[in-house]
């Protein structure tokens, strides 16, 4: 079976094809549920989560190491999700999360601006009793779509829109969410997409990494310091510029890590000014 990630933009049908889907295949349906157990399994303000959850951070949060433990927290959390594999990852960045995961299959759900404010302007209507201010949606998409972008480039700085990340791109202009659903199903039994132990491997192993970091980032001896972490078979690797000595000793007590090693990495020194 697969892994899927769906990213979509505004009005294009994305959480409508997923849950589709979700039934179709019996997978699990990952979508905005998963602040709500996220917030009980770690101890976070669900009001904070919900917040950071599809926004592009502020620039002081940006800086705020509160905020790079919510982060870091649902990105362990896709993680895991995907750890249990037939499931079905809606936003939060997984394309890019399981980038190279042989069983992972990467969608992209889109639709033309225009058409996308038409969608969500009869949707809203439906939900409201009244049509809603043209204006006001236009500005809606147009938002959401901007806090995407930038979200996807401050974290992982690259474009959400960019083709290279998925390994399909649905146009609902003309694809209807049954004919979506039908496509994507066929394509999750293709034997290229078969769970194999190397693919599950890549992803215990990324999910490992994910929650030592969770774990560096809630300590208050390493939670200020930028720590690189990267697992393979239990095995954790850091790599930071200070406080090494206390992140080997939090990293050693999370679950599932067999050794720990470090590397100190130098800061280079400044250059001399010439005028």
């Amino acid at each position: 079976m697969a892994i899927i990630t769906m990213s979509h933009e505004l009005g294009a049908g994305g959480p409508e094809i997923g849950q589709a889907l979700a039934e179709r295949l019996a997978y699990r349906y990952v979508g905005a549920e998963v602040i709500s157990e996220v917030a009980h399994r770690y101890g976070l303000a669900e009001d904070k989560l919900a917040h950071l959850d599809e926004a592009k951070p502020s620039l002081f949060e940006r800086f705020d190491a509160e905020t790079r433990r919510y982060l870091i927290v649902i990105q362990t959390a896709l993680y895991e999700f995907a750890e249990g594999d037939n499931v079905i990852l809606m936003g939060r960045g997984g394309q890019w999360l399981l980038r190279g995961v042989p069983h992972g299959l990467r969608v992209r759900v889109m639709a033309p601006f225009e058409l996308r404010v038409k969608r969500l302007s009869k949707k809203m209507a439906g939900q409201m009793g009244e049509q809603p201010n043209a204006r006001t949606v236009t500005d809606m998409v147009r938002r959401d779509d901007g806090e995407k972008i930038g979200r996807m480039r401050y974290l992982y700085e690259v474009d959400v829109r960019d083709p290279s990340l998925y390994d399909v791109v649905l146009n609902t202009e003309k694809m209807r969410i049954d004919s979506s659903v039908d496509a994507l199903a066929i394509l999750t039994k293709r034997p290229e997409l078969a769970t194999t132990p190397e693919g599950i491997q890549i992803v215990r192993d990324r999910a490992l990494a994910s929650r030592v970091q969770v774990a560096l980032a809630s300590n208050p001896e390493t939670r200020k310091y930028r720590t690189t972490v990267e697992a393979k078979d239990g095995v954790v690797t850091l790599e930071g510029t200070a406080a090494l000595d206390e992140a080997l000793a939090v990293a050693r007590a999370v679950e599932g890590v067999r050794y720990v090693r470090a590397q100190q990495v130098e800061i280079p020194p400044m250059p001399p000014f010439v005028a």
